[in-house]
């Protein structure tokens, strides 16, 4: 069993060589796969540059899959500015069961590319221009990671992904999702919960092509805002189809707000809109009612796609926990333009309750395991 280690070896040899040495001391055998642009000290154009990094990264997958996996243990990739993107796109086209571990100067906001992917991030704080203390202290570090993920017997065996049910929240949705996974463990039911902010709805979207769910319930969709309203989220192409093969529940959870950051850093448009503070760092800004419309539009023509069957519903009560009397983004007609325009693509139910009831949870556990013929204590 050997580790992989992705390296630019033109300009990081000498960091390179140092985290093999590393690594070889704590017993890891290590094999080289070299994802240098081969500029030759060439001063590219940008157009260039961007060409030439993503045929570095086809280079390396391709070199990469005509490989033996079977011994192969893990993935260690070291890199700066240029030489960490092209690692991590790397990295995002390994299969997640792989560990995966990139040492970087982290000169770039890795959150869009391991959106859909399980990678440790060890940064370098100095940049990688050369060894010293600091860099050497990151690279000892990174050695350490790989050696104990190399060693370890993990208590759980070898990583997998059994078909569970997938489950989609949110803080603001938190109460209801507790309790349906309440109920759906109760039921003997294996749950993964995946955290709709513009980053986890793209590992949601990813598990579901991969065979990781057997049963999906989209309770918290609040990417329709984040990805077709404002907000910031990776790329996730498929998120309202992707699951289309299998039975799922939809709620309308946290489809009322857009997803901002701090108040101070808010477009001056936003502030007129009902706002609140969720935390110091993030601030819900409640939708227009053009901009529900728009999502339950987008909403309705995937969830017609769908080749499994599909039920949802929608708690008249509220989308979200301040969206109820006496809440910062209350609002009635929201929620009534919600459902009329996503009725005109799909039955629905409406229910009388608010989305963190314990009821509607129950509701959605009950309407899921009608739709999949599964008994709930399977």
């Amino acid at each position: 069993m050997s580790v992989l280690l992705l390296a630019t070896f033109d300009t990081k040899q000498e960091e390179a060589d140092y985290l093999i040495a590393a690594m070889t001391a704590l017993g890891v055998p290590v094999e080289t796969c070299d994802i240098s642009l081969h500029a030759g000290g060439a001063q590219w154009t940008p157009k260039d540059k961007i060409a030439g990094m993503a045929q570095a990264t086809e280079r390396a997958i391709a070199e990469i899959s005509a490989k033996p996996q079977t011994g192969r243990r893990m993935i260690v990739a070291i890199g700066g500015g240029t030489g960490g993107q092209i690692a991590l796109k790397v990295l995002q086209s390994l299969p997640v069961a792989m560990p995966k571990v990139l040492v970087t100067t982290l000169p770039f906001d890795p959150r869009y590319i391991i959106a859909d992917s399980s990678i440790v991030l060890v940064p370098t704080i100095a940049d990688l221009c050369g060894l010293n203390a600091t860099t050497r202290a990151a690279l000892d570090q990174a050695a350490a990671i790989a050696g104990g993920l190399y060693h370890a017997t993990l208590p759980t065996g070898a990583a997998s992904l059994s078909p569970s049910i997938g489950v989609t929240s949110l803080g603001v949705t938190g109460p209801g999702t507790d309790a349906l996974c309440k109920r759906l463990k109760a039921d003997r039911n294996e749950v993964t919960v995946f955290h709709a902010n513009g980053f986890g709805g793209a590992a949601f979207t990813r598990w579901a092509r991969i065979g990781a769910f057997k049963s999906v319930i989209d309770y918290t969709p609040h990417e329709l805002t984040r990805c077709y309203v404002a907000g910031v989220n990776a790329d996730m192409p498929g998120r309202f189809t992707a699951m289309g093969h299998l039975p799922r529940m939809v709620l309308p959870g946290g489809v009322n707000f857009i997803g901002m950051g701090e108040p101070a850093l808010m477009p001056e448009m936003y502030h007129k809109r009902p706002h609140y503070a969720h935390s110091p760092l993030f601030t819900h800004v409640q939708c227009t009612e053009d901009e529900v419309i728009k999502c339950a539009n987008i909403l309705g023509t995937a969830l017609k796609e769908a080749t499994a069957p599909v039920r949802v519903l929608i708690p008249m009560g509220g989308f979200s926990s301040e969206d109820r009397p006496g809440g910062a983004i209350e609002s009635e007609t929201l929620r009534a333009a919600f459902a009329d325009t996503l009725e005109t693509h799909i039955p629905l139910t409406r229910l009388d309750g608010h989305i963190n009831d314990r009821a509607t949870a129950d509701a959605a556990a009950d309407a899921l395991y009608a739709i999949s013929k599964e008994p709930p204590h399977a």
